[in-house]
C-alpha cells in the first residue's frame, strides 16, 4: 500500500481530466425519462456534468436497466459523481447504499459521503472493508466504477467479496463494473502503477463466485489509449472496459 495515495489520485484525476471539455453531452433518445432527469438534474455540480461527455452516465445507466425504486448498492461512492444520478433516479421509494473503502477517509470519503446521505433520504452511507461488509438482502444491482483495480492494492479479499455481493443480490440481479482497461493478460500487475485492471480477470473472478457474464460492451471503449500508460497522465478518455454481470434466477 506504499503507493495507496498515488492510487486514489489517480482516480480522481482520472475522473477529472476532461472536466473542462468542450464537449456538450446529451443522453441518448432512448434515455428512460427517470434517467434523464437525474442526469439534467440541478443538483449535479457544473464539475460533474462537464464530465459526462466522456463517462456516457444516461447510456451507461440505461444499459444497466436502472429502475425508479430498485435498491443499489455503489462500491467506492467516492466523489459521488453517479450517487448524485443514482438517487435521483431511484426516486423516493429506491434506496441507495453507498461503500467507501476505510483507506479512503485521509481524502475526505467519509464527511462527503456521510454529508450526502443526511441531505437524501433515500441514501446510506458506510465505510468498511467490501469483504467484511453485512451487506442488505434482495439488492437489485451492484455498481462498481473505476474502482476494481483498488481492492487488492488497499487489501480487499476479492472472493469473499465476490460472494457477499452475490449473496446480496436479488436472483436476476446485475453486477455492473466500470474500469480502466489493462492489456490483455496483465492480471494485477497493472492495478497499483497504472491504475488499471485486466477485463479477463475481472471476468474469473466475478464469474467464480456464481456470476453469469450477461454484457460486455464496448460503450466506453477508446481505441487511442494503448492501456500502457497510468489513467491519469493520458491525453483523452481511458479505455475502459464495461461488464455487466447477472444472478441467475
Amino acid at each position: 500500500m506504499k503507493n495507496f495515495k498515488t492510487t486514489i489520485l489517480g482516480v480522481v484525476l482520472a475522473a477529472s481530466s476532461f472536466s473542462l471539455s468542450a464537449q456538450q453531452y446529451m443522453p441518448s433518445e432512448n434515455t428512460p425519462v427517470h434517467i434523464r432527469a437525474a442526469v439534467e438534474s440541478s443538483e449535479r455540480s457544473a464539475e460533474d456534468s462537464a464530465r459526462d461527455a466522456t463517462r456516457r452516465p444516461a447510456e451507461v445507466l440505461t444499459l444497466a436497466d436502472l429502475n425508479e425504486g430498485d435498491h443499489i448498492i455503489e462500491l467506492s461512492a467516492l466523489g459521488q459523481y453517479y450517487s448524485t444520478i443514482i438517487s435521483a433516479a431511484i426516486g423516493s421509494e429506491g434506496q441507495l447504499d453507498m461503500y467507501d473503502l476505510p483507506p479512503w477517509s485521509r481524502f475526505g470519503a467519509d464527511e462527503n459521503g456521510n454529508a450526502f446521505a443526511d441531505s437524501h433520504a433515500n441514501a446510506d452511507y458506510t465505510m468498511e472493508f467490501y469483504h467484511q461488509t453485512s451487506y442488505a438482502e434482495n439488492v437489485d444491482a451492484v455498481y462498481n466504477i473505476n474502482s476494481y483495480h483498488d481492492l487488492l492494492p488497499t487489501g480487499v479479499e476479492t472472493e469473499q467479496m465476490n460472494d457477499l455481493l452475490f449473496a446480496a443480490l436479488k436472483p436476476g440481479g446485475k453486477y455492473l463494473i466500470i474500469d480502466h482497461r489493462a492489456p490483455d493478460g496483465s492480471d494485477w500487475s497493472d492495478s497499483e502503477e497504472l491504475h488499471r485492471i485486466d477485463p479477463a480477470l475481472v471476468i474469473e473472478e466475478v464469474t467464480a463466485a456464481g456470476f453469469e457474464l450477461l454484457t460486455e460492451s464496448a460503450l466506453l471503449s477508446n481505441p487511442d489509449d494503448d492501456n500502457s500508460t497510468p489513467v491519469f497522465g493520458i491525453e483523452g478518455p481511458s479505455d475502459r472496459l464495461l461488464l455487466i454481470f447477472r444472478k441467475p434466477n
